[in-house]
């Protein structure tokens, strides 16, 4: 996109209307900071919004009603209804009805973002469970956000302040894993982060290491292969062509010793190695960016939290800090005119 004189527009899909992402939203969206920098669409239902700002008592929430993103109020948190009817909101409980209305948030945001009415796109948490159908396998917003931008590859790439995770394997069973550890699959991973840290954070020579597959990375063949037959060819690959690329590491004493401070990011073989230690971090703070998509689209670091849902407990931080970064990385590919 151009240069614009007015804020961007980041779209933020509901999620499950049952879990914390309408409450996690709308307490983000009380910060004064935020509608100073952007203008808000949330893509939800009105009811279900009015429902929790009286039963959470977020009296400071206030919202506009729109039907559709031509509508937009620029200085506003506006919100357009993705169902006729809004279905009844049960905290803490799955329904089908929660899934429809998810599904229904993100395929709006999705058709809006292509049609270059919004310019990045927050996802709140949702439960894969209820939008599973016959016809439908979901197995999360990155692969979905995928197929539906048509992408080659992509990359879960966790975010915080002072810390970068991205996956080799993302969602697959554990069995799976080696298959999905190959030194193609490891090359098109670093390719992502290294092109996701100069373009999306502004790092021109950026600092990677690449965690071991094994217990002690192997130890020299004692306790796998992996390391020495796939993952150090990957990375010598790109070492020779002059990028600062590093490992393998043992996982466990490489964040114990928090060693990730030294690095801008770090790739880890499979979903666990890699988000275990940056929620135990990071939980308060960290993003989900998916790296490798033709759009920008962050999420908070944490599920739809049915234990705490509707009890006005949950935090906030991680959902904001998601806007903030979508923001930022805008800002670093797009420079936005101060109006």
């Amino acid at each position: 996109m151009n240069q614009k004189k007015n804020k961007p527009v980041i779209g933020i899909t509901i999620g499950d209307i049952n879990g914390i992402g309408a409450e996690v939203t709308m307490k983000a969206l009380t910060d004064n900071r935020i509608l100073k920098q952007i203008t808000p669409v949330i893509y939800a239902h009105g009811k279900a919004l009015t429902f929790y700002r009286k039963h959470l008592k977020i009296e400071d929430f206030n919202f506009m009603q729109i039907r559709s993103i031509d509508e937009i109020h620029q200085k506003k948190v506006n919100v357009i209804n993705v169902t006729e009817e809004c279905p009844e909101i049960m905290p803490g409980t799955e329904t089908i009805e929660a899934g429809k209305m998810a599904l229904a948030a993100l395929d709006h945001a999705i058709a809006d973002i292509k049609n270059q009415k919004i310019d990045a796109i927050v996802t709140a948490p949702l439960n894969k469970n209820n939008i599973n159908s016959d016809t439908l396998r979901f197995v999360g917003h990155t692969e979905y956000l995928t197929a539906a931008f048509e992408a080659n590859e992509s990359m879960m790439f966790m975010v915080s302040e002072d810390m970068r995770v991205g996956l080799v394997s993302g969602h697959v069973p554990l069995a799976e894993v080696v298959k999905e550890v190959t030194v193609k699959k490891i090359q098109k991973k670093l390719k992502i982060m290294l092109r996701s840290l100069k373009d999306d954070f502004g790092i021109q020579k950026p600092r990677i290491a690449v965690l071991g597959l094994n217990p002690h990375a192997g130890e020299d063949g004692l306790l796998g292969n992996e390391e020495t037959e796939i993952i150090q060819p990957a990375i010598r690959e790109f070492k020779d062509k002059g990028h600062l690329i590093f490992g393998p590491y043992p996982s466990d004493g490489f964040f114990g010793m928090m060693h990730q401070k030294k690095f801008d990011g770090v790739l880890a073989m499979y979903h666990d190695q890699g988000l275990v230690p940056f929620k135990s971090l990071a939980f308060d703070s960290g993003v989900n960016f998916t790296a490798g998509l033709p759009i920008i689209r962050t999420s908070p670091d944490h599920g739809t939290a049915y234990n705490i849902a509707g009890k006005n407990v949950a935090d906030e931080g991680s959902m904001r800090a998601a806007i903030f970064t979508a923001y930022d990385i805008l800002c670093q590919k797009h420079p936005w005119e101060e109006e």
